[in-house]
């Protein structure tokens, strides 16, 4: 996704013969790609202006070098793209399409945009296409199934460039010429062979040499895996492998018959590794991973992977922490091994360990963060050593580093359907340890995914309290993002679910969303019946903290459908409520919302009289901010009565409250105590008649209402 991403098909090398050597061969091609960028479109030929950007195409077979011509192609040109260098795949390891929705956001990410939660996908592309409008950038879309996924992904900006890697050409997409691979040069083939080999077996048999890059058709992944056969293979003889080849006759590609070779030459254990590593989520393989599926230690499997890397039959990813990937054109070969070689009762249990493993690994993650509780730590040393995470920034990075391959764990054990209760636990440590490192808010976009995927499994076992769950968590997060309307369905959803489940919890919880989503869409005698219901609820089960909230909710909405003498009787009930409960914040603000409604029914001396009081246990409360909002509403409502100057003295306390720098004209804090004790008098003795306000009836702007803090 970012310019980190890793080649999967390409001529260059991983391990140490990336280190020796760059990239081989593809010249012309290269020099016919960058004077396509430079090539008049069919637009500026007609005397129009491009509309959109220019889209390179390099097609070839998977294997082919495409994706590796493809970066060096932008490693060339990324300094004429002062905004970067943006890289996706359109295409699971399995060849299925992945959704333009999840790469526009994806790249949205790279870009620093924030798309909303639970967007659609003409949404999230045409945010992307308006992100990429100023823009001077460069997309590398890798393995494309069709034109429409490139398509979609276009930006409407001549300043941006797209390279586009695929099988065959991209028809629908004006003005793009397919730069169309084959094999390697025959002096490129032999170079790339002998990095892997070394130049003394190639050099004292140069003709063997060529005969093997001709057996591979100048491939160059048969290549590397031929290389990596030969390196393993110190005595033997370049012209063993090419006769071997020959041999196999055309019984498959060259890369098909290769790997079979590679394969066949491994020792049971480490080849049943090799096949099992086409079940790592995303292609991407870490040694935990590579352990739980072959049942083996976490040191012994990093050490075969490293030799996969030499053979050729990994790629090793730049990346902080050991990960590998599979390359795109081995997955469909190791897939077909697996189902010859390896019966189903032993893939799913393969399968189930891996799950099981990173199940374990997420709760290490999410402990770790825990410092203050003893249980955490307890649980976190009872883990073997090889789980556990040295700091909380080590396991953040993890988390980071691994998400791709987590989501789609969660994808795919989803989708698959056998393994659902590990499928579920997988889940719900999904989103504690995201929570946990990135916060709600950070974490959306992927925590509405992760929550669709248990509302599948939630649907499919009929398992209504986890379906009550999951409808009550998207309808958080599509009312956060402004979906009103989506979320009042999913709470009603919700609802059902938990009466069927007899989950006074989520009954109730669905009860106030409701009531909620009917608040903000402006429907407040639904919003206050919805509230009432869910109290009744409360009431009956004792719940006399989540009754006091209550209270306040339906005060807040009848508040808002200026009906202020029942709002004031439920936020009177929502004092002695939090009074009750020993919560003195939460008592602070209902006196506070209180006081509001009282001055919006005219009753200004009331609501002198209920402030101060909020004050005082604002105080209390050691709520900064609280005594700043409640010294700003004294001075309105001073000015109200007729005693500007007792409001200038509480306005100026609460900049300073509020660290800003007192009006010139606003006195000190000498001053603001002797005007305390003023105002602390009955306001009758305060100010005289012709002093009071002559608004008394005059109901507050809907913006107004709006703005008020709440006492939930």
């Amino acid at each position: 996704m970012t310019d980190q991403a890793v080649d999967t098909d390409g001529a260059q090398l991983s391990g140490h013969a990336a280190a020796e050597g760059r990239f081989l061969g593809r010249t012309r091609e290269l020099k016919e790609l960058r004077a396509d960028i430079e090539r008049a479109g069919l637009d500026t030929l007609s005397g129009r202006k491009a509309p959109r950007a220019r889209v390179l195409l390099i097609a070839g077979r998977p294997g082919s070098g495409r994706t590796s011509l493809a970066g060096e192609l932008v490693q060339q040109v990324a300094e004429r793209y002062p905004d970067g260098v943006l890289r996706a795949r359109l295409s699971e390891p399995d060849g299925t399409p992945v959704p333009t929705g999840r790469t526009a956001r994806e790249l949205l990410t790279a870009l620093d945009v924030s798309a909303p939660p639970g967007a659609d996908d003409d949404d999230l592309t045409a945010a992307l296409r308006d992100a990429l409008a100023d823009r001077r950038a460069l997309l590398l879309l890798d393995d494309a199934a069709d034109a429409e996924q490139v398509d979609a992904l276009l930006p409407d900006s001549p300043d941006c460039l797209v390279v586009a890697v695929a099988e065959g050409p991209l028809t629908g997409i004006a003005d793009v010429r397919p730069c169309t691979l084959g094999g390697l040069d025959t002096k490129s083939a032999v170079e790339l062979l002998s990095r892997y080999t070394g130049s003394v077996r190639v050099t004292v048999d140069p003709r063997a040499a060529e005969d093997l890059v001709e057996a591979c058709q100048a491939h160059p992944t048969a290549l590397r895996l031929a290389g990596g056969w030969l390196a393993a293979r110190p005595k033997a003889a370049v012209a063993d492998l090419a006769k071997q080849l020959h041999a196999e006759g055309d019984d498959g590609t060259p890369l098909t018959r290769v790997f079979r070779l590679a394969h066949a030459a491994l020792p049971g254990p480490t080849a049943r590794m090799l096949r099992l590593l086409s079940l790592a989520p995303a292609g991407l393989v870490d040694p935990h991973t590579a352990s739980a599926l072959a049942g083996c230690s976490v040191g012994g499997a990093r050490t075969t992977l490293d030799d996969f890397v030499a053979l050729g039959l990994l790629r090793a990813v730049d990346s902080p922490v050991p990960q590998y990937e599979v390359p795109g054109c081995l997955h469909p070969l190791l897939s077909a091994l697996t189902e010859a070689h390896d019966r189903p009762a032993e893939i799913l249990l393969a399968r189930a360990r891996m799950l099981e493993r990173t199940v374990r690994l997420l709760q290490s993650c999410r402990a770790i963060t825990e410092t203050d509780s003893p249980q955490a730590r307890e649980k976190l040393l009872g883990m073997p050593r090889s789980l556990r995470f040295p700091t909380p920034r080590a396991a953040a990075d993890w988390l980071r580093l691994r998400r791709p391959a987590l989501l789609a764990s969660a994808r795919l054990a989803v989708a698959d359907g056998e393994l659902d209760t590990l499928a579920r636990r997988l889940m719900s440590q999904l989103v504690r340890a995201m929570v946990a490192h990135f916060g709600t808010q950070a974490a959306a976009a992927d925590l509405y995914g992760v929550h669709r995927l248990v509302l599948d499994v939630a649907e499919r076992r009929d398992l209504p309290r986890e379906k009550a769950a999951a409808l009550l968590n998207l309808g958080d997060l599509d009312a956060r993002t402004g979906r009103t309307a989506e979320a009042l369905t999913r709470y009603r959803a919700a609802l059902d679910a938990g009466r069927a489940a007899d989950d006074p919890y989520a009954t109730g919880r669905a009860m106030e969303s409701i009531g909620g989503a009917h608040l903000e869409l402006g429907d407040y005698d639904r919003a206050a019946d919805w509230f009432g219901r869910a109290l009744a609820q409360r009431l009956a089960r004792d719940e006399r903290d989540d009754a006091a909230r209550l209270y306040g909710r339906i005060g807040t909405a009848h508040t808002y459908a200026g009906r202020y003498g029942e709002a004031m009787r439920h936020w009177r009930a929502a004092v002695a409520g939090y009074r009750r409960a020993g919560d003195v914040p939460a008592y602070a603000r209902a006196l506070s919302e209180l006081a509001r409604v009282q001055e919006y029914a005219g009753r200004f001396e009331e609501s002198l009289r209920t402030c101060q009081e909020a004050v005082e246990w604002a105080r209390r409360a050691e709520d900064v901010r609280l005594q700043a909002a409640l010294h700003l509403r004294l001075a309105d409502t001073l000015e109200r009565l007729g005693d500007p100057a007792a409001a200038r003295l509480h306005r100026g306390a609460a900049r300073r409250m509020l660290g800003e720098e007192p009006q010139e004209s606003e006195p000190g804090p000498e001053a603001f105590v002797a005007g305390e004790e003023a105002a602390s008098a009955p306001a009758s003795q305060a100010f005289g008649p012709q002093q009071q306000p002559s608004e008394q009836g005059q109901e507050p702007s809907a913006c107004e209402i709006r703005s008020t803090s709440s006492a939930d």
